[in-house]
């Protein structure tokens, strides 16, 4: 956690409970007000479920006490449950307590159902509304330092993730090679590096580390360094995945894996050499409108230490255009729940075979962002184009 954040949940910890009062009775805002006030609580009045909202509109509360009937409707407490659900809205965290009539208990009973965290009678004792509120300011703090912490963390980690993204995605002669990363709300562990060996050779990888938060941007911080110290151009695909598995396997609990692709492009060959462990296959859409899928390779990684692992090599025409992507793209949901499918994504790709790699790239990331409601995980594509006028050799 930084400074800045030490600084607020210690700030949080140091200063006085606030607290909203809400009735619609003088009397009683004056009275609790006093009993609170000699607590030590900071406290703030409002009469209306109006005023109530426009109190925690411009301001921070530790808890709401409020009254479940006001003066359009003395019995039924509906006029607290719909405040309830509005004070919900703003701010769902803000623990709310609630002071009914003894004889209204089940319509506090309902209150607590609809997120009240608890309720006081009326006529009230002094000793039980203190013990009340403090127990619930004291929970309503801890869990907004967690989420603080949780939210600190979250940047972190985004921060780790996006500084091992390469800046900029190195060239070939007769190549145009592109990558995006989308993140999403909830973090993930996508990967994806290009790195040139050579003047013709290209090394080109892409992987997901299974499970979200800090720990998998760390793994996906070992993987990359695994990778960069064990690839060279002399290191043919497959001896390169049996490599970073034994080396991830050290740092990969029981319940975790990574799938994984890497390949070496040669533009002088023009032939791309690969090892898939596990990870979706990449989609090679010829420039016929023919799709291949690069399947050939072995285990994802962390499964066993002494996994074995194939590699195959493709020839690449001019036209082609080739995909690397991880399961975000395609597990991108409607608003129906359908998902957009890797189906979906290659009649797209064939569609529009004739785009520049950039061109399908925001294209097929396009198509996805209008097909979904939002991307629940992060989303990550490398679109390789062979230029036309490449000789096949």
């Amino acid at each position: 956690m930084d400074t800045m954040a030490q600084e607020m949940v210690r700030d949080t910890a140091a200063r006085p409970p606030r607290v909203l009062i809400a009735d619609d009775q003088q009397a009683v805002l004056d009275a609790l007000r006093l009993l609170l006030k000699q607590e030590g609580y900071e406290i703030e009045a409002a009469s209306s479920p109006a005023a109530v909202l426009a109190t925690l509109a411009n301001g921070t509360f530790d808890a709401l006490l409020m009254d479940l009937n006001y003066a359009r409707d003395t019995t039924s407490g509906q006029e607290g449950l719909d405040l309830v659900a509005r004070v919900q809205e703003i701010d769902r965290t803000l623990p709310i307590v609630v002071m009914t009539a003894w004889s209204s208990v089940p319509v506090a009973v309902e209150a607590m159902r609809r997120g009240v965290r608890d309720f006081v009678e009326k006529p009230w004792n002094n000793d039980a509304v203190v013990r009340t509120l403090q127990q619930q300011v004291n929970v309503a703090r801890e869990e907004r330092r967690q989420r603080l912490l949780a939210e600190q963390e979250a940047v972190l980690a985004r921060e780790t993730e996006r500084g091992l993204l390469p800046r900029e995605i190195p060239q070939l002669p007769g190549y145009e090679i592109c990558g995006a990363w989308q993140p999403a709300s909830t973090l993930g562990g996508d990967y994806f590096d290009a790195r040139k060996l050579s003047d013709h050779l290209l090394a080109l990888s892409i992987a997901d580390v299974s499970g979200k938060g800090t720990s998998a941007a760390l793994l996906v911080s070992n993987l990359q360094a695994a990778v960069r110290a064990s690839s060279s151009a002399d290191v043919p695909p497959c001896e390169l995945c049996h490599d970073v598995n034994q080396l991830m396997r050290s740092n990969l609990g029981q319940d975790r894996f990574v799938t994984f692709f890497y390949a070496l492009l040669d533009a002088a060959s023009h032939q791309l050499t690969y090892c898939n462990a596990g990870h979706n296959a990449p989609v090679l859409v010829r420039g016929s409108g023919s799709v291949e899928r690069l399947n050939s390779g072995g285990l994802v990684l962390g499964l066993a230490v002494e996994a074995p692992y194939e590699q195959a090599t493709v020839k690449l025409d001019p036209g082609d255009r080739l995909l690397l992507f991880t399961d975000g793209l395609t597990e991108a949901n409607s608003a129906e729940g359908e998902e957009f499918g890797e189906e979906r994504l290659i009649e797209t790709a064939v569609q529009n075979r004739g785009l520049s790699a950039k061109a399908m790239e925001e294209k097929l990331l396009g198509s996805a962002a209008a097909f979904s409601s939002s991307f629940t995980d992060d989303v990550t594509l490398v679109v390789v184009a062979v230029k036309e006028e490449v000789a096949s050799g």
